[in-house]
């Protein structure tokens, strides 16, 4: 649909993938983060009550660093969802060219070692973006002192 509507606007290409992926990827992180935010049990938020620490002092030194774990496996799924979004928007935006169109022009033309060399990037791709914020996850999470 937002190929349709934006693309009959004269949106270019490349806002409308940027839009589908952002769109696909919100979701995951936002539920993960969320979690994250109630993560802390009672025992830690009568300890904070017990302190008199304001609802912004139990935000920032309670529950975002107890979030941050949710947040990058939200993270890691939202980048996964936006890969799968970017290639689902190239689809009906073929002459534009990227991983969508040369899916649609390896099943077009019956070329199946298109279509596997397609699907292979595409799932490297992914497991880079993922492995790039586990590394980001694992220096974040040492540094709050998280994990050695």
């Amino acid at each position: 649909m937002l190929v349709g509507v934006l693309g009959g606007q004269g949106t270019p290409p490349l806002v409308i993938k940027a839009l589908i992926s952002t769109y696909l990827s919100f979701f995951p992180v936002t539920v993960s983060m969320v979690k994250g935010l109630r993560a802390p049990d009672a025992m830690q938020l009568d300890l904070m009550r017990t302190w008199r620490a304001s609802g912004g002092q139990v935000f920032w030194k309670l529950r975002w660093p107890s979030s941050a774990p949710f947040l990058f496996a939200g993270l890691k799924v939202g980048a996964a969802a936006a890969m799968v979004g970017v290639i689902v928007a190239e689809l009906p935006l073929s002459g534009d060219g990227g991983l969508g169109a040369r899916l649609l022009a390896g099943s077009y033309y019956g070329q199946m070692s298109q279509l596997w060399a397609t699907l292979i990037f595409a799932s490297l791709m992914a497991a880079g973006l993922v492995w790039a914020i586990a590394l980001i996850e694992k220096a974040v999470l040492t540094r709050m002192g998280m994990r050695r």
